[in-house]
């Protein structure tokens, strides 16, 4: 059978090393479909001879593509692909549930040739910078959630602006060529005008910010701009610990956590959710339909953004999204 060539680009560079450019060769080569399942690949000693590299370092590439499930070998075929599907690095902040409703869309959308490989950074620039893996063969695509940290760009630079894509929220980061974002800013204000009329009712807005918090700061921001044009009473709570129900006070809550306990402390004061006090959560999920009556809610489509997002994998086209946050009343305002 013959073997397939291997296009071995810029090996001599060094900005990574060997072994990895192989690996790195022969995914593309795959994901090209210039080589396909069943293809044979040269032997070590093959392709040492054939590429002028050392067979350590062949030996160092081919262990780790058979370690991730692209090549095998066998004594009478020796090295052939095994696995043709494409490999998506997809790098998220937490798992929360209106990240699983993005997520399950998301996944719905994604072609059957493509595994995604889901990590999470938790916000920890170490985590972040070892998840995207660099150093052991590059993915197909990145979808990538960032946050505000210096480190994070100095990380992305590395990766090819064709195969990225940034979504949720821009966080300080030079726009890339690919991107799905919220707009945790004027779009907030706007949504807060429209629920301008709900809010007058109230005696105070407190926007609940706690210190656990990554959520964008300028939501803060925009509030206090909302609050002061429509002369309103508004407090900023920072310390979780300081949070009080007070009646006739309406509440901006961006954290589950922070929602679950504005409920408790409702339910034991005696307070009507709705008339007493006002609640207005960030993020929707299925849940903050039900309870209570509904959770009003200022939120991004999750499933449009899923959706949006696996359009990445497919398309050779930049995308360019900026979703539509809306307003969404219920009963706790």
């Amino acid at each position: 059978m013959i073997k397939k060539r291997i296009n071995l680009k810029n090996l001599n560079n060094n900005d990574s090393p060997k072994y990895i450019k192989i690996v790195n060769a022969i995914k593309e080569s795959i994901e090209s479909d210039v080589l396909k399942i069943g293809d044979t690949i040269p032997s070590i000693n093959e392709f040492s001879k054939d590429y002028k590299v050392s067979r350590d370092t062949v030996y160092k590439a081919y262990v780790l593509l058979k370690n991730q499930g692209f090549i095998k070998s066998t004594p009478n075929k020796g090295y052939y692909i095994s696995e043709s599907r494409k490999k998506v690095l997809v790098l998220i902040s937490t798992f929360k549930a209106y990240k699983e409703v993005f997520y399950h869309s998301f996944m719905s959308f994604v072609p059957n040739n493509v595994i995604v490989d889901l990590q999470f950074h938790h916000y920890n620039i170490k985590n972040f910078k070892s998840m995207l893996d660099l150093d052991k063969g590059k993915y197909y695509k990145y979808i990538i959630m960032g946050f505000d940290h210096p480190e994070v760009e100095q990380a992305l630079s590395k990766i090819d602006e064709e195969k990225l894509m940034l979504i949720d929220w821009k966080a300080n980061l030079k726009v890339p060529k690919n991107y799905v974002f919220q707009d945790f800013g004027k779009a907030f204000y706007n949504c807060l005008q429209k629920a301008n009329e709900e809010l007058n009712e109230y005696k105070k807005l407190v926007f609940i910010y706690p210190e656990f918090s990554y959520h964008p700061y300028e939501s803060v921001e925009y509030f206090k701009k909302f609050c002061e044009s429509n002369k309103m009473d508004f407090e900023v709570c920072k310390n979780s610990n300081d949070l009080v129900v007070n009646k006739k006070t309406a509440y901006i809550s961006v954290n589950d956590r922070i929602l679950y306990d504005l409920l408790s402390q409702c339910s034991d004061k005696n307070l009507e959710i709705g008339s007493d006090v006002g609640i207005l959560s960030y993020n929707d999920t299925p849940l903050k339909r039900f309870t209570y009556k509904g959770i009003s809610v200022i939120s991004v489509d999750f499933k449009e953004f899923g959706a949006k997002v696996a359009k990445f994998i497919t398309s050779d086209d930049h995308i360019k999204v900026n979703l539509k946050t809306e307003l969404i009343l219920r009963d706790s305002l």
